[in-house]
């Protein structure tokens, strides 16, 4: 079986082309000086020759690393011993007394691109030491270092490149590995979603159906239910994502992750295929909301009472409806409540939606159950309709 290996791109792609322009202007830099000064030198043909050699290393350099296969520390060593043996044999064609009065030959300029070379492929640190061994040699061929900072900045400019052209390559580096990072995520949670789909449209409903019309048929049945209620609840709970977006631990979180877990033999739990983002704090005051509903449903509604939780995301707002088949209650009974200053399901109900800018509907009568309507406003970073 054949296999295709997708190799990641080079982010520091555009650094190296950008470093091959300063390599071509070093260049033509280099050449003038060779043109201005080789009148001067002692020993002009074998400056000539030298040239022609810087010419052709200085081309095979750009190739490899415009390719991508010079992107390694042999290449990048070799370009290193290339810079200072052409800084070095400044002895073989100028004197002395030329030396002492010039740069270097072929420039240090020219010599610069060992230092970003380096920077590039292993970071700042690497970069500025391989700048401070260039103006070693450099140094050692003058005979002399000068501190004279204001007269003669070239190490300061060695340091300065080596560690701008460094750092920007971890940072490069270090970004594509968090876009790939985000990237498998995002392709994970995709994979997910669509298979949650497909659970959710299958599966689910028709463990929920057997479930729902075994308890209904009783006798034998019942057992068949309640297993498929179980298996139902699990699979539920397997397929329900907990999503957290721009790396803020728990910033944005999925409201089917709480409300799944409420499920259980007495409660009936349907929420959409697809996450539903909210805030943290949000979550949380909503599955509290639903946890006192269902308090009163166990406590209030009968001992053979059921409850179904359905949620749904219209977009610009949440709804969470939660009903019974119990034994209902007055419609007044709320207000009721109220004037008798017993607040309970005003204040964890009512006063928890209201207090997320939200709205707490009741709708029941003596013997039709209790249907709560809870909805909330969305606040999200990627608004939009996610139905089941």
């Amino acid at each position: 079986m054949n296999t295709t290996v997708r190799t990641s791109p080079d982010p520091t792609t555009p650094l190296w082309r950008a470093a091959q322009v300063f390599r071509l202007l070093s260049y033509l830099y280099a050449a003038g000086f060779q043109i201005a000064s080789v009148d001067d030198l002692e020993r002009p043909a074998l400056g000539w020759v030298l040239f022609g050699v810087l010419s052709v290393w200085t081309l095979a350099c750009a190739v490899a690393y415009l390719h991508g296969f010079g992107r390694r520390p042999a290449w990048v060593g070799a370009e290193f011993v290339v810079v200072i043996g052409m800084i070095w044999a400044t002895r073989l064609v100028a004197s002395e007394d030329w030396i002492a009065a010039n740069q270097s030959w072929p420039t240090t300029l020219w010599a610069t691109n060992a230092p970003i070379s380096a920077a590039i492929l292993a970071g700042p640190i690497v970069g500025m030491g391989t700048g401070v061994a260039v103006m070693a040699v450099y140094a050692a061929l003058k005979g002399s270092v000068s501190f004279d900072f204001t007269r003669n900045a070239t190490i300061v400019i060695e340091l300065a490149v080596g560690l701008a052209v460094g750092m920007a390559a971890q940072t490069a580096r270090r970004a594509h590995a968090e876009l790939e990072r985000a990237v498998r995520m995002s392709a994970v949670v995709a994979e997910r979603e669509r298979l949650a789909r497909q659970v959710h449209d299958g599966v689910i409903q028709v463990l929920a159906l057997v479930a729902r019309r075994g308890h209904e048929i009783g006798g034998p049945t019942a057992e068949l239910a309640a297993l498929a209620g179980e298996q139902e609840r699990a699979l539920r709970r397997l397929v329900s994502v907990e999503t957290v977006r721009d790396g803020a631990d728990a910033e944005f979180v999925d409201l089917r992750t709480p409300l799944n877990r409420r499920a259980d033999d007495r409660v009936v739990v349907s929420v959409p295929g697809t996450p539903v983002l909210l805030g943290a704090a949000v979550v949380a005051e909503l599955d509290a909301a639903v946890g006192n509903v269902l308090d009163n449903v166990r406590a209030h509604a009968g001992p053979a009472a059921r409850a179904f939780v359905l949620l749904e995301d219209l977009g610009d707002s949440v709804t969470i409806s939660v009903r019974d088949d119990g034994v209902g209650m007055p419609p007044e009974r709320l207000a009721q409540a109220r004037s008798e200053g017993r607040m309970g399901i005003s204040q964890s109900i009512v006063g928890r939606l209201e207090a997320l800018s939200g709205s707490a509907r009741l709708t029941t009568a003596p013997g039709e159950g209790v249907e709560w309507e809870l909805t909330v406003p969305t606040h999200r970073p990627e608004a939009g309709p996610q139905r089941g």
